[in-house]
Formats: C-alpha cells, sequence, structure tokens
C-alpha cells in the first residue's frame, strides 16, 4: 500500500481506543525519529516496552561485575553503553574512576585476542543481551574452549523476548503488540504464535524503516480494533517463520533458559540465558543476581512496562539527563527516555 495512504490510516483512525506496544528499542528509536509516532490518532497510545538489554538489567549485576573490577588481577570488558549504568551505588564508569579495572570493547574478538596478550590476567565479559545477540555470545564461548583460554569469563544477562511479553500480557492493558524486528530474524515470526493464542492479542512483526513501520502499524491497528488474534508478519525480507536454525541450535548448545530478573516486571520464569554443560565453567557469577535498587524518583520500571511515557518520570530531563543518567532508560541509545528527550517528542 502507498506510504500516504498508510499515514492516512493511522492518522484519521476513529475506532475504538487501542493501547499498542513496541518491544524493540530500535523500534523505539526508529519510531520517534522518522516521526511516524507523531502521525497517530489520539485514539492509539503508543507504549514503549522493556526492548532495551541495557535497560532490563538489574542493579545486582553492575554491582557483581563491579565487585570483580576491583578484584586483583581481574579486567572486567563490556560494550561502552553499560559503562555509565547505575549500580546500587556505582556505574562500571565511576568504579573505573576509583581505580577499578575496567574497560570497553567494540567486539568480543578484542577481548578474545586481548585475553591471548595477557595469560596472567583474569578477564570477564559482560554478556548482555537478547536473542539477537545471544547467538554471538555463544559463539564466544565455544571460541574460549577452543582457544583453551583459562582466563577468559562470562557474566552473562542474555534474556529471551517472549517470555516478557508473556508478562506483559499477564498484566492486561495492552491490545496488541508490535513484534522485535531483529530478535523475530533469529527466533522466527512463529515464536510469538503461542503468546497470541494465549492471550487472544495480534502480534506484528515489523521493520524499521518509515515505510515498514507504517504497514506493521496499519496492520496491528486494524487487527487490534477487529479483536482478531494472530501473528502477521510484515518484515518478510528478512524475518521467516522458523527464523535462524543456525543461530537457534547454537544457543540451545550453549546455554539453557531459567529464571532472570528484569527492571519493572519481576522474575520473568525461563526468561533468562545461562551457560550449560562445558561451557558452565566459564560462568562468572550469573545466576541469583535478583536485586535491583532504583535510584529514589527513578521510575524507569515503570516506563519499560509502558505504565507510564518518560516525561512522566519526575526526574526526566532534570535530575536525570543523558550527561547525568540517574536510570538506565536515559543511558542506552535503545532507551525510552534517551531518546525521546534527545529528539525532543512526544
Amino acid at each position: 500500500m502507498d506510504k500516504r495512504l498508510l499515514a492516512d490510516y493511522l492518522r484519521t483512525y476513529h475506532g475504538r481506543p487501542l493501547r499498542l506496544m513496541e518491544v524493540c528499542g530500535t523500534h523505539t528509536a526508529a519510531l520517534y525519529r522518522s516521526g511516524v509516532r507523531g502521525l497517530l490518532s489520539e485514539k492509539i497510545t503508543l507504549l514503549a516496552g522493556p526492548g532495551c538489554p541495557v535497560c532490563v538489567t538489574p542493579t545486582a549485576y553492575i554491582d557483581k561485575l563491579v565487585a570483580l573490577a576491583r578484584t586483583p588481577g581481574v579486567r572486567v570488558l563490556s560494550f561502552g553503553d553499560m559503562l555509565a549504568v547505575p549500580g546500587s551505588t556505582v556505574s562500571l564508569a565511576g568504579a573505573r574512576a576509583e581505580g577499578a579495572d575496567v574497560d570497553f570493547f567494540y567486539a568480543p574478538e578484542q577481548a578474545l585476542a586481548l585475553a591471548e596478550r595477557m595469560p596472567d590476567t583474569q578477564f570477564v565479559l559482560a554478556a548482555v543481551g537478547f536473542e539477537t545477540t545471544a547467538p554471538v555470545w555463544a559463539a564466544v564461548a565455544e571460541g574460549i574452549l577452543s582457544r583453551g583460554l583459562s582466563n577468559v569469563r562470562l557474566l552473562t544477562a542474555l534474556k529471551t523476548m517472549p517470555a516478557a511479553m508473556d508478562a506483559l500480557c499477564g498484566a492486561g492493558g495492552i491490545d496488541g503488540f508490535l513484534c522485535p524486528g531483529h530478535v523475530a530474524v533469529v527466533t522466527g515470526a512463529e515464536a510469538f504464535r503461542p503468546l497470541a493464542e494465549k492471550w487472544k492479542k495480534p502480534m506484528v512483526v515489523g521493520g524499521f524503516t518509515p515505510e515498514l513501520l507504517l504497514a506493521a502499524l496499519c496492520r496491528l491497528t486494524r487487527e487490534a480494533e477487529r479483536g482478531n488474534a494472530g501473528v502477521w508478519n510484515e518484515y518478510p525480507a528478512f524475518v521467516r517463520a522458523a527464523g535462524n536454525e543456525k543461530a537457534r541450535s547454537a544457543v540451545s548448545r550453549v546455554f539453557e533458559a531459567g529464571e532472570a530478573l528484569w527492571r519493572g516486571l519481576g522474575q520473568v520464569p525461563g526468561s533468562g540465558l545461562y551457560l550449560r554443560g562445558p561451557y558452565a565453567a566459564l560462568d562468572a557469577g550469573s545466576r541469583g543476581l535478583s536485586a535491583d535498587r532504583a535510584p529514589e524518583g527513578c521510575r524507569c520500571g515503570q516506563v519499560l512496562t509502558g505504565a507510564i511515557g518518560p516525561r512522566d518520570c519526575p526526574l526526566f530531563g532534570k535530575a536525570c539527563t543523558p550527561e547525568h543518567p540517574v536510570g538506565a532508560c536515559m543511558v542506552s541509545g535503545e532507551g525510552a527516555c534517551r531518546i525521546c528527550l534527545i529528539t525532543g517528542k512526544e
């Protein structure tokens, strides 16, 4: 359908009020920056969900990394956006300023190469992400064993999206979901069908360009307004029904599912990925990190579940800014608060 017709449909929609959620942080960024979010009828409320892995990681995980980085002979390596995420007392960047051994990398392969050059240093890699990055971390774990590296371990905070969406459905108040396109490339569109059937909701897999976003939102709005349940793939150029079998196999080989804490959702059964079998020896203490101590006034948990919008947090743009983030949603480029503040849009 023509882009203008899609935009007109969303702008002039006059059916029953709908609350729709995009659960992918990249979708949140694309919707704000493309202006698509601003096209919606006032009867369509679009909610940002828990699709930012940095944002949903609890403070206990940051605290564990900080404690490891303060241990003599241990160096913690992380992607850059994790460094500024607040722990219960200090971020990794703050710990580094106090003398802890913390650094960042652009790709895990860099970390393995560094570990080979520095055999007397114990390296802990911060493995954070969803199904999109889990295959990468599976390859890293296999690489550690195949290279015989005894000085590299992983602290994992890997999570799976369908389990979180199940928890969101159970909380109620959401009429349909724009499913995460990048995740669906790995899992396949059919991964969301059990949820659609269980909760009788429409779930639409979408892409990231303005045209693809418009098409996905039109489909989602139409099916939600009609009360239809099911899965629709509006990203067929990259998403297949069964996903990427090779990537899924690698994840199954290296990881097993277990309970994990999500900021805003609490403990979600079966939503975490933990090293299994021979790879379990590489774990740096990932299980049981269940404490999450948000700073006073921070409402990231409510933003991540769609209970409030970023601007409804009393700290937004005042005490909490990208330069001085109080909450994790202001740190990452996929965090709803940061995106909302930088774009200056509702």
